[in-house]
């Protein structure tokens, strides 16, 4: 049962991801996300408070379900889960902020990494596509360079 929780809150955060990145991210607090798309010098960007407006509520939920012995623990797995996985996909594979896994080239990782240049095409707010992370459109998933 708890890994089941946990797997489910893990998927359920793709959903919560892609919803925040639309309308969040990309509505009232844009101010927070802009030098994500339109890049300023220096390591760290705003968009980085993300990552600590996430992990509220995965800590919440490891502080009370360790308190009340419940399934807030593995809900809070599950988020932190995410939020790990989202680190390392979005973080480290595609934009390389760090020089880890740099020479990673699946089929996978070449669909995710086309569909978020797709999604950073756009610098502004608006007309934005490809919201989510892990979870990739199929058109992606074919290589633009070979025939249909």
């Amino acid at each position: 049962m708890e890994i089941t929780i946990t797997l489910l809150t893990f998927l359920f955060m793709e959903f919560t991801a892609w919803f925040t990145h639309k309308f969040v991210m990309h509505g009232f607090l844009w101010r927070l996300h802009k030098d994500h798309h339109q890049v300023e010098p220096g390591f760290f960007e705003k968009n980085d408070a993300f990552f600590l407006i996430f992990a509220i509520p995965s800590a919440y939920c490891y502080v009370t379900g360790l308190m009340y012995q419940d399934i807030r623990l593995y809900i809070g797995i599950g988020i932190s889960l995410y939020g790990f996985a989202y680190f390392v996909v979005h973080e480290v594979i595609i934009h390389q902020r760090f020089k880890w896994f740099n020479r990673l080239n699946n089929h996978y990782i070449r669909a995710i990494k086309r569909a978020h240049k797709i999604h950073h095409k756009h610098l502004g707010k608006y007309q934005g596509e490809n919201f989510g992370m892990l979870i990739v459109p199929f058109k992606y998933w074919r290589d633009p360079n070979t025939s249909k």
